[in-house]
């Protein structure tokens, strides 16, 4: 039985968690194409006749500009050690820029063994560009591989998981089959709602939107679910419950699709916004609806 730890890094938006979700074929990272997405370490689990890969997706390492994004660095640094390879991502239409050579300059002093991923090939239509990019980057450091995919496309999956068995060891399982995923219940319903905000408003709303999950009833046939989302600027509340409170109705419906489609029976969400402007009276707030927060800020 081959079995390891594998870490996904790479900078914000190059398709990290849509990777993870692609090879585990269940939406346990959140997606968006804006930058900062993922605030958690995600544990994913691989399981197939002859192997286990438990996957550690990080949250984008980028030069840190707040507070928020030295912790997020912190915790992405923290899981590039004692594993057995990093799949290092870079968007092959984006090119290698700067972010990319500050992460490999990271990945140099650990002296793993590193996989480039080039990602997102189905937005490149020249091959003869790729097969160039490719040249270019294979003497930037010794990967062990250069695999080009599209995990939104299924492209190179395949090929992608059966490469990274040949770096694994003969071991034992970690986890039964059945698992897939570390993170709680309360954090996957959550996390897809943030998503659906994210995709939803754009721009217009920062990645530092948080939801809580004040109630969560399961009967025989369906599951209620009351979602608090907070933010820290009144006109961010106002674009998120939307003219007529239509653009709140968007973000409910889409994450109760996506909820029912993970719990596999219908789903009654119900969502509200709060403005709370400063994260002291945010957490005395949470103390006194006995919800804990997710990530420190201070």
């Amino acid at each position: 039985m081959k079995s390891g730890f594998v870490s996904i890094v790479g900078r914000p938006n190059v398709g990290k968690s849509t990777l993870l979700n692609s090879i585990l074929k269940r939406h346990v990272a959140i997606t968006s194409d804006k930058s900062g997405t993922t605030r958690n370490i995600i544990e994913g689990v691989y399981n197939d006749s002859d192997s286990q890969i438990v996957f550690v997706d990080t949250p984008g390492i980028h030069k840190p500009k707040h507070k928020l994004e030295h912790v997020l660095n912190s915790k992405a640094y923290g899981m590039t050690n004692n594993v057995d390879l990093i799949l290092f991502l870079v968007d092959i239409k984006e090119g290698f820029g700067g972010g990319d050579k500050f992460i490999l300059d990271k990945l140099k002093e650990e002296n793993n063994n590193v996989i480039l991923i080039l990602t997102k090939i189905d937005k490149i239509k020249d091959k003869k560009y790729l097969l160039e990019s490719i040249d270019k980057l294979k003497d930037l450091y010794d990967f062990k591989e250069i695999i080009p995919i599209s995990a939104i496309k299924d492209i190179n999956i395949s090929e992608l998981i059966k490469t990274m068995k040949k770096y694994l060891k003969e071991d034992m399982k970690y986890f039964d089959d059945e698992y897939i995923t570390n993170q709680p219940t309360s954090m996957i319903i959550t996390e897809l709602v943030r998503e659906k905000i994210l995709r939803k408003t754009n721009d217009e709303v920062p990645h530092s939107v948080t939801c809580y999950l004040e109630e969560y009833e399961e009967l025989k046939d369906i599951i209620n679910l009351s979602v608090l989302i907070i933010v820290d600027r009144d006109n961010l509340k106002k674009i998120i419950i939307g003219k007529n409170g239509n653009m709140l109705k968007e973000i409910g419906t889409l994450a109760r699709i996506d909820l029912e489609e993970y719990f596999g029976k219908k789903v009654y969400l119900s969502l509200y916004v709060k403005t709370i402007k400063n994260w002291r009276d945010r957490e005395k707030y949470l103390q006194e609806l006995g919800l804990k927060d997710d990530l420190d800020f201070e």
